[in-house]
Parts: C-alpha cells; structure tokens; sequence
C-alpha cells in the first residue's frame, strides 16, 4: 500500500515516464510540441527538487533512492536534450564540438566512479545542482528560441567545471558515498571527520 514515505520514489519515476514519453510525443508529432518539452522540463525539475527534500523531511533518503535519483536525472535530461536536438538539428551540429566535450566530461565521471568504486555517480554536489538550474534555463530557451548564446556558454563551462569537480571528489572518496556537497568535504571525509550537510540539499 502506498504511503507518504513512497512520494520521492514516486517523483522519481514520474521522471522516468515523462523523458521517454516526450520523444514519443515528439516521434507522433503533436502540435505545439516544444511547449510539452518545456512543460515537461519545468514538472521533471521540480520533482527533482522536492524528491530529495521530501525523502529527508521523512527519513528516507537511503544511499538507494539516491542512486536512482542520480540514474534517473541522467535519463531524463538525456530524453531533453535529444527532444531539443530533434527540435533544433543545426544549433547542435554548429556547436558540436563544445557540447560532445561536456558530454565526454559526463561520462567520464561515471567510468572513473565505476572503476573505483562499482557504482555509479551519486554526489549531488552543490555545484551540479547549479549547472541543473543553468541547463534548464538553456534548454528552455533553445526549445522556445531555436538558439542560444549567452546561456549556452554559460552551461558549457560551469558544466565542465563542476564535473571536474565530481572526479575529484570520487578519486579524493576512500569509499562510495552519496551526498558530498563538495570536493572540500570530500577531503574532510577522507580525513575521517564529519562533514556537516545542508539540511535542504544534501542530507
């Protein structure tokens, strides 16, 4: 039976419906699909902002519903930016170069913390939750607009920025851990200290 401790697994997998769904909406053609891509990325980050604030109101913020969280969001934005790309072909063959460089930044955090550690990515740095805000800013407008400039840049370089940041934490990381809001508490961990986490965001 499905209770209050069930609502961040169930904004998780509302994620994971809606990413596939858009490329169907999209595959079928609908009117006025940009304006479902943008709805979809407004619903698909606010659940992705009140999962994780939810599931630690009530306890129940367990290192699995974090990796899924994590799994999910990759899903997700996956589905978007594709949506985006079949939306807008020439703005994503233009600028190929910078984004297959972010993109590469992305997987390359997943290979390293598969190495390391067997499993995949679940820091949900401080950092990365600002380029989330930035690429939701950037994708709307590339979904509305057709073009971007000034957000582009700005997505691109934080993006590269705070995934170097995420392989840093994993080599600093002795163990797996999910919720380092950076890599100077990834340090502290380490060190073998407590590191203290903001109650909102990260634990």
């Amino acid at each position: 039976m499905l209770s209050k401790r069930h609502i961040p697994f169930i904004l998780i997998l509302l994620r994971l419906i809606l990413g596939p769904l858009l490329i169907l909406l999209y595959w079928l053609q609908i009117d006025h699909f940009n304006w479902y891509a943008v709805s979809f990325l407004i619903i698909g980050l606010l659940s992705d902002i009140f999962d994780g604030i939810i599931a630690r109101r009530l306890g129940v913020a367990t290192a699995l519903l974090r990796r899924w969280d994590s799994s999910v969001d990759l899903l997700f934005f996956c589905c978007i930016c594709l949506a985006a790309y079949l939306s807008s072909p020439d703005f994503f063959k233009d600028n190929a170069a910078l984004i297959l460089t972010l993109i590469g930044s992305e997987a390359l955090t997943y290979v390293i913390s598969f190495i390391k550690f067997k499993k995949e990515i679940a820091t949900h740095s401080i950092g990365a939750k600002v380029w989330t805000l930035f690429l939701f800013a950037f994708l709307i407008e590339l979904l509305l607009h057709g073009q971007s400039t000034i957000l582009f840049q700005l997505t691109i370089w934080i993006g590269l920025i705070t995934r170097l940041e995420i392989v840093a934490i994993i080599l600093i990381l002795k163990n797996w851990s999910n919720d380092i809001p950076s890599f100077y508490h990834a340090i502290l961990l380490r060190q073998g200290k407590t590191i203290v986490r903001n109650k909102l965001f990260n634990g």
